[in-house]
């Protein structure tokens, strides 16, 4: 065979062994799908950006800004032509606000916010927001086309107790734990009918349960009380709240209602300047004749409520020395008197129903009276009694059908005071015996 011939069989021996080879190597490959295919880029996260701070609903980064208080005798005219703010804008604004809120309401001490665009170098005035409470703020537009809105800030509500002993006053007591003055206010319309608070002694103690409000990390109110605990003159008053009838109202911790027929005194935060006497010495007249009544000191203008519900009877004036007076008849037993009175409730009349605590007067000075107080007095089948003395039973107590339901549901909430009131007395106890240790 000639030399030629054997080196073109090897080259094609080479060539079909090379085919074979690149047949078998390669023959599962295929056009590769470009969604099958993964992002080198993606396989590493990345977070989000993180969202706009927003103040009012508005992008802080994209305006200046500047805050500020209304001053006395300031309005919305003032405030914004103080800006440059064209006056045809500001009248169009106070016109079309009233349908969302009267600018004309706008309170000294309220504050406002403006917002500024910087335009070849000139700040200019875009949006106006007065805060019209703690919750519910006013945004207008300043670029002449008259947006107005209204608008609330989120509220966030937290989980609360607290446990306080009283030196003074239930007042002061929260006060100097440095708690929500709403909370006495509370506590006192839910303990109205069971607790004297014008008789509070020293060493009285309260728990309770309860969310407090924050907007923008203040404090602005007191939410829900769900339970509480006061132990006034030695005895233990609870207070759960509970629905019944699709009315949310307090129990104590065996299903009666903490509302009774007549609240406990007619006013709050006040003191007794005068009890019931059949002899006392009139502070005008220098004589002795009978207080049928006691006298709460208060100032001139502190609200008076209804002790209870029931018809009033009079509302004029008595030439006796009582001056302005009220007198409500609540049933065929009680009837009660609230005198020397400065003013009378808006558009209350002889003859009107009043629900208890409705607002019926105010604390004055008329008739003979040495100074602003309440003379209130309390008729029991037509003889004067000693208001301090009135029991009142109770009303609306929990169904007997649900009182199961009511005693399983309070459970948790009772542990939960007895446990934080158990706690404080003993951190309290530990706490004065290694004062005395150090001492």
């Amino acid at each position: 065979m000639k030399k030629k011939h054997i080196i073109g069989i090897a080259i094609l021996i080479i060539l079909i062994f090379s085919t074979v080879w690149c047949y078998r190597q390669f023959s599962g490959l295929k056009t590769p799908d470009p969604s099958e295919l993964s992002d080198s880029l993606g396989q590493v996260e990345m977070p989000p950006p993180p969202p706009p701070e927003l103040l009012y609903g508005l992008e802080k980064d994209s305006f200046q800004i500047e805050k500020g208080r209304i001053r006395y005798a300031q309005n919305l005219a003032t405030i914004l032509s103080s800006y440059d703010v064209d006056y045809s804008i500001i009248h169009h604004l106070a016109q079309k606000s009233k349908e969302v809120f009267d600018v004309r309401d706008m309170k000294a001490g309220n504050s406002y916010t403006v917002f500024f665009h910087e335009k070849d170098s000139i700040e200019q005035p875009v949006w106006f927001v007065y805060e019209i409470d703690p919750i519910e703020y006013l945004v207008m537009s300043l670029k002449g086309d008259t947006v107005i809105y209204r608008e609330k800030k989120k509220v966030i509500t937290k989980r609360r107790a607290d446990v306080g002993v009283i030196e003074s006053s239930l007042w002061n007591t929260i006060k100097d734990q440095d708690l929500n003055p709403n909370l006495a206010l509370d506590l006192s319309d839910i303990f109205a009918w069971t607790v004297d608070f014008f008789g509070i002694e020293k060493g009285d103690h309260f728990t309770v349960v309860y969310d407090e409000e924050y907007v923008d990390s203040i404090p602005i109110g007191i939410g829900t009380i769900h339970a509480a605990y006061f132990h006034h003159r030695d005895k233990p008053f609870y207070a759960f709240r509970y629905e019944q009838d699709s009315i949310m109202s307090y129990f104590d911790e065996e299903g009666a209602s903490l509302r009774k027929a007549f609240l406990k005194a007619p006013l709050k935060f006040s003191r007794i300047s005068s009890r019931f006497s059949h002899s006392r010495l009139h502070p005008v007249l220098k004589i002795r004749r009978p207080h049928h009544g006691i006298d709460y000191a208060a100032a001139t203008g502190t609200p008076v409520y209804a002790l209870g519900d029931g018809r009033v009877t009079h509302r004029a004036w008595d030439t006796k020395g009582g001056g302005n007076y009220i007198k409500i008849k609540h049933n065929s037993v009680y009837t009660t008197v609230y005198m020397h009175l400065s003013g009378f409730a808006k558009g209350l009349k002889k003859g009107d129903f009043v629900n208890q605590g409705q607002l019926i007067g105010y604390v004055g000075q008329t008739g003979l009276a040495t100074g602003p107080h309440l003379d209130f007095r309390v008729y029991k089948n037509r003889r004067p009694i000693d208001p301090l003395k009135v029991e009142a039973p109770p009303v609306d107590p929990i169904k007997k059908e649900r009182l199961p339901e009511y005693l399983d549901y309070i459970q948790t909430w009772k542990n939960e005071l007895d446990s934080l009131t158990g706690s404080f007395f003993r951190e309290r106890e530990a706490s004065l015996v290694a004062q005395e240790s150090g001492q």
